[in-house]
């Protein structure tokens, strides 16, 4: 049966499902804290977070008997990603926070970091918030004029901000490598087809042997 019905469900070792597993949990804790709970954003938010895992899940458990509904679900785990981007650069543009430069210090920090779950995530947030603090004192103390920054800015840097910007670069890592698979899952369809054809071909090789 493992040449009509390979081995297949491996999604949790997958990056794409384990970024995504990442973001889904920052997201519930996002919301919790930083959205209003009566606000129709709260709940979209974590739904399409929970969409983007658990569509990776099912289409890699799916891949056994159709590939056609593997690279569907995981295209739909791209699109409930690319909907939760969008909900982070709304809260920020909504409240007149920065959406980070990519080399931006705080995250290129973040991005160094590689943190793996929630809690060295929201440690990361926690730190750079309490240096972005320290900067604006040091500031206006005028201690130290290499580092001089507006009150705007060391404002900008509120936990909120930081969390929006740092879930934002993790759906960039996501997407991007969702992206990669969907390519990958399209070019396999159609070079080695789907259950029908491996169906077809082994019995077609018993019908040879038989003769």
């Amino acid at each position: 049966m493992s040449d009509l019905i390979p081995k297949h469900g491996g999604y949790r070792k997958l990056k794409s499902f384990q970024v995504a597993q990442l973001v889904y949990d920052i997201t519930v804790r996002f919301c919790d804290r930083y959205v209003d709970r009566f606000s129709r954003s709260r709940d979209q938010m974590v739904q399409a977070a929970r969409s983007g895992v658990q569509n990776i899940a099912e289409g890699s458990q799916a891949s056994a008997t159709s590939k056609k509904t593997e690279l569907k679900l995981t295209q739909v785990a791209r699109a409930s990603l690319e909907e939760l981007k969008l909900d982070y650069e709304d809260f920020l543009r909504q409240r007149g926070l920065p959406m980070l430069e990519p080399g931006n210090p705080a995250l290129m920090r973040f991005k160094g970091l590689k943190p793996q779950t929630a809690e060295a995530f929201a440690e990361w947030v926690a730190k750079e918030h309490q240096q972005s603090v320290d900067e604006q004192r040091r500031s206006r103390t005028g201690k130290d004029d290499s580092m001089k920054v507006s009150d705007s800015l060391c404002q900008s840097l509120s936990s909120s901000c930081l969390a929006a910007n740092g879930a934002l670069s993790l759906l960039n890592l996501a997407c991007y490598l969702l992206d990669r698979q969907v390519e990958r899952l399209a070019r396999d369809f159609e070079n080695e087809g789907g259950f029908t054809e491996r169906l077809y071909r082994i019995r077609s090789e018993k019908r040879r042997i038989r003769r």
